[in-house]
C-alpha cells in the first residue's frame, strides 16, 4: 500500500487543490468519452455483412470484448506510470523501451540544460511519428491500442506525483521492473500494443522474416550506455537489473517470443479453419489425428503465428470449438515461406 502522508504532502500548500481535482476529473470523463466513441469504432470496422440481428448480436459482443481490452490497457498505462513515478524516475534507473528513452532525455533536459519537460510528455512526443507510421504499415485497430495506452500513460505520468517510497535503490530498481511488466504483460496477453517498440517490432516482423530482439537490445542498450556514462555506472548497473526483472514478468504473463507454433485438436477442423482464415492469413496444416483414450478421430491444425496475433486465434478457437485442445510453444525460427508485409497469397486455402 502507498501511504497516505505522501500524498497528503504533495497536496499540502496548494490553495487550488480543488479546482485541480475538478480539472482532473473533467479529463478523465473526456477520455472516458473518446474511449466509448473508439470501442464503437473498433467493433464497426471489425463487423461483417450478416443480417441486421446476427450483426447487432456481435456488436455487443464485441463491444463487452473491446471494453475489457482497453480497460486492460488503460490499466497498464496506469501501472506503467506508477512504476516511473514512484520508484524509477527518482532512483536514476530506467525503464525498457520508449519509456526509458523518454526518462533519460527528461535527467539530461533537467540535470544539464536547466529545461524541465516532463517525462509523460517526452513519451508523447517519441511515440507520434511511430504512431503515424504504425497506423499506415501495421494497421488502424493495433495502432488505436497504442495510441490509447501512450495517452494514458501520458495522463498517469502528469497527474501522479514523483515521490521515493524507499531510499534503497535495488529496491527501487526491482519493483519498478515488476509493476512495469506486470503493465505491459497485461497489455500483451489480450492482444494490445503499448506503442513505442511494439510498433516497430510489428513493421520489422511484417517487412523482414528475422528475429527483432536485436532491435529491442539496441534502444535498451544505448538507454543503458548512456545512463552510465552522464551518471554514475552503477545506474547503468541497477537498469540492466529492471530490465531483466521487467523481461521475466512479461515472460510469466505472456510471452517475449516473436513467433510461436500452435497445435489444436478438434472436431471442427474445416469450421475452425475458416474462421482463422477469415481473420489472420496464416498457414495452416490439417493433420488427421485419434485419441488414444477415446479412440476419436480427430484433426490437428498446426500454424505459425506472431505473438501479436495469439489474443485473436485464441478468441477465434473459444468461438468455433470451445472444447478443443490446444497446444502453444516457442518457436525459435523458420525455414521455408512465413507470409511478410506486401507478399499476395493467391490461393490461401493452399498455403503452407
Amino acid at each position: 500500500m502507498i501511504p497516505i502522508q505522501y500524498f497528503i504532502r504533495y497536496n499540502r500548500g496548494h490553495k487550488n487543490a480543488r479546482i485541480e481535482s475538478a480539472r482532473i476529473i473533467t479529463v478523465m470523463l473526456s477520455f472516458a468519452s473518446i474511449v466509448r466513441k473508439v470501442i464503437y469504432f473498433i467493433c464497426k470496422a471489425t463487423l461483417d455483412n450478416r443480417d441486421h440481428s446476427q450483426r447487432m448480436e456481435k456488436r455487443n459482443s464485441m463491444f463487452f470484448i473491446e471494453a475489457k481490452r482497453i480497460a486492460i490497457v488503460i490499466l497498464g498505462s496506469f501501472l506503467l506510470a506508477i512504476s516511473l513515478n514512484f520508484f524509477l524516475i527518482n532512483a536514476n534507473v530506467y525503464a525498457s523501451g520508449f519509456s526509458g528513452a523518454a526518462q533519460l532525455a527528461s535527467s539530461v533536459f533537467k540535470d544539464f540544460l536547466n529545461i524541465r519537460i516532463s517525462t509523460g510528455i517526452l513519451l508523447l512526443l517519441f511515440n507520434i511519428p511511430v504512431l503515424i507510421l504504425g497506423w499506415f504499415k501495421v494497421g488502424k485497430g493495433f495502432t488505436i491500442y497504442s495510441i490509447i495506452s501512450v495517452a494514458f500513460a501520458t495522463l498517469f505520468l502528469e497527474i501522479l506525483p514523483i515521490i521515493s517510497l524507499s531510499e534503497d535503490i535495488i529496491l527501487n530498481a526491482v519493483a519498478g521492473g515488476v509493476i512495469g511488466g506486470i503493465g505491459v504483460g497485461l497489455s500483451l496477453k489480450r492482444g494490445a500494443s503499448t506503442g513505442g517498440m511494439d510498433i516497430v517490432a510489428m513493421m520489422l516482423s511484417r517487412l523482414h522474416d528475422k528475429p527483432i530482439g536485436i532491435y529491442f537490445l539496441t534502444l535498451n542498450a544505448i538507454v543503458i550506455f548512456m545512463a552510465g556514462i552522464l551518471y554514475e555506472p552503477e545506474n547503468a548497473l541497477y537498469t540492466m537489473l529492471t530490465l531483466y526483472v521487467t523481461t521475466l514478468v512479461i515472460d510469466a504473463i505472456h510471452t517475449r517470443h516473436e513467433k510461436v507454433t500452435v497445435m489444436i485438436i478438434t472436431h471442427k477442423a474445416e469450421e475452425l479453419q475458416l474462421a482463422i482464415h477469415k481473420q489472420l492469413v496464416r498457414g495452416i496444416t490439417i493433420i488427421p489425428a485419434k485419441g488414444a483414450y477415446s479412440k476419436e478421430d480427430k484433426n490437428m491444425l498446426y500454424l505459425v503465428i506472431t505473438r501479436y496475433e495469439l489474443y485473436d486465434l485464441e478468441n477465434i478457437i473459444n468461438e468455433v470449438d470451445a472444447d478443443a485442445f490446444t497446444n502453444i510453444i516457442q518457436t525459435v525460427g523458420i525455414f521455408g515461406f512465413f507470409r511478410k508485409e506486401g507478399e499476395v497469397v493467391n490461393d490461401i486455402q493452399e498455403t503452407k
